[in-house]
């Protein structure tokens, strides 16, 4: 007798999100699923967070792989990269790519992360203009670094501060443009936005804060970037890097039910019993996601559901950032600006370079922001996480993990 054939799960998107919850159904069910892969990219699954070091040139492409062609092919997983999908058929269960593909699927898992948000001002189609999202944009950024001098980088928070770390290692002239007054304003408060900025700026990076972008300047090529009050700056690279929006036009299409993002449930499971969503595209109890911690909570998630084993679900988590701009150290945890009902406990030491902002409500630590000494970020952050009661170690609190643990000893 011959065995009836496997049940196909059909992932559309080859990026982190996808393959690591491929990856944990490997792990729990490695026989379940005939598991064929469509990826956008020409090549298999990279470290999108290590596309800074990349630009720094303190990586190569081999070094921020992930999965490799031959990972996919020892796994039986059939790898169609560098074919998007461009449409789903949900009554005949068929996805269809940009080649004329069509495969049939069981399971559906969507994981098409997000777009870079271009300003829709004038000149943003000209040469010289682009994002900071995937190995082809690196590959330009480093060319246009070796032929021109002056770069732009639209957006001053933690992605835009990476490209233009990136983009001064190069040998490039770098001006960070930023909408609003402080940098990295969704990730610290002004005291140590301010010390961030001073640490770059004596690194040799400029910066216009409060500033709005009118206009990209330009024939075929970028030549400048003007503002809406009236100022000009040359640029031969400007590197838009002000916020991503979730990719859902492919969802959309498909009828599937999104607001902001492809709506899911705590399963990971989108309104279609058959298609699950996980990473940048997903919107879960009113929230989006960009950061790796909840998107590989989604993955170990959503695998249990599709290995059979669905006992889990997702709960959302305080997240927690860390800059990755070499010899700057920044760290920060959950609810750092506080409301009426939380207290701050401060620490400032300008000969040393460090800041400590701890928000306290009722008894527990909701909030930090480490600037220049962060060896006690991860400590902290699982306080938060534990919602662990603080009060027999506050006045101790601000000086980290080892003045606590003596005051319990």
């Amino acid at each position: 007798m011959t065995s009836p054939a496997k049940p196909r799960l059909v992932v559309v998107g080859n990026g982190m999100a996808g393959m690591r919850t491929v990856e944990e159904l490997l792990r729990l069910a490695p026989d379940l699923y005939d598991i064929t892969v469509f990826g956008a990219e020409p090549h298999g699954n990279y470290n999108r967070i290590l596309l800074s070091p990349l630009l720094a040139g303190e990586k190569t492409v081999d070094d921020i792989m992930l999965n490799t062609p031959e990972w996919y092919a020892q796994h039986g997983i059939e790898l169609l990269a560098g074919d998007p999908v461009v449409a789903i058929d949900r009554p005949r269960r068929l996805v269809r790519a940009e080649s004329g593909r069509a495969v049939r699927y069981d399971r559906l898992l969507l994981a098409t992360g997000s777009k870079p948000f271009i300003l829709p001002v004038p000149g943003h189609q000209l040469e010289g203009v682009i994002a900071f999202r995937d190995i082809h944009d690196v590959e330009q950024m480093l060319a246009a670094a070796r032929r021109h001098r002056h770069a732009v980088v639209i957006g001053g928070g933690l992605l835009g501060l990476e490209a233009a770390n990136g983009l001064l290692r190069q040998g490039m002239e770098v001006t960070v443009v930023h909408a609003t007054d402080s940098l990295m304003e969704r990730q610290l408060d002004k005291p140590a936005s301010a010390l961030l900025k001073q640490a770059l700026e004596r690194r040799g990076l400029r910066f216009l804060l409060d500033a709005r972008t009118s206009g990209i300047l330009g024939e075929e090529r970028v030549t400048g970037v003007c503002f809406q009050d009236g100022s000009q700056i040359p640029a031969d690279l400007v590197v838009m890097t002000a916020g991503v929006r979730p990719n859902t036009a492919l969802a959309q299409s498909a009828g599937l039910r999104c607001e902001r993002a492809i709506l899911v449930d705590d399963t990971l499971q989108t309104y279609d019993p058959r298609i699950y969503a996980v990473g940048e595209c997903v919107q879960h109890r009113n929230a989006t996601f960009g950061l790796v911690a909840p998107i590989w909570d989604q993955a170990r998630v959503c695998a249990a559901h599709l290995a059979g084993a669905g006992h889990r679900r997702y709960i959302q988590q305080a997240t927690a950032t860390k800059l990755k701009v070499t010899g700057v150290d920044l760290y920060s945890a959950g609810d750092f600006l506080g409301g009426e009902a939380s207290e701050d406990l401060v620490l400032r030491d300008p000969r040393r370079g460090v800041y400590k902002r701890l928000v306290l409500e009722d008894g527990c630590l909701v909030g930090a922001v480490l600037y220049g000494d962060v060896q006690d970020g991860p400590w902290y952050f699982d306080l938060i996480q534990r919602r662990a009661s603080v009060g027999a170690m506050r006045q101790r609190l601000l000086f980290g993990r080892a003045q606590c643990e003596a005051l319990a000893a």
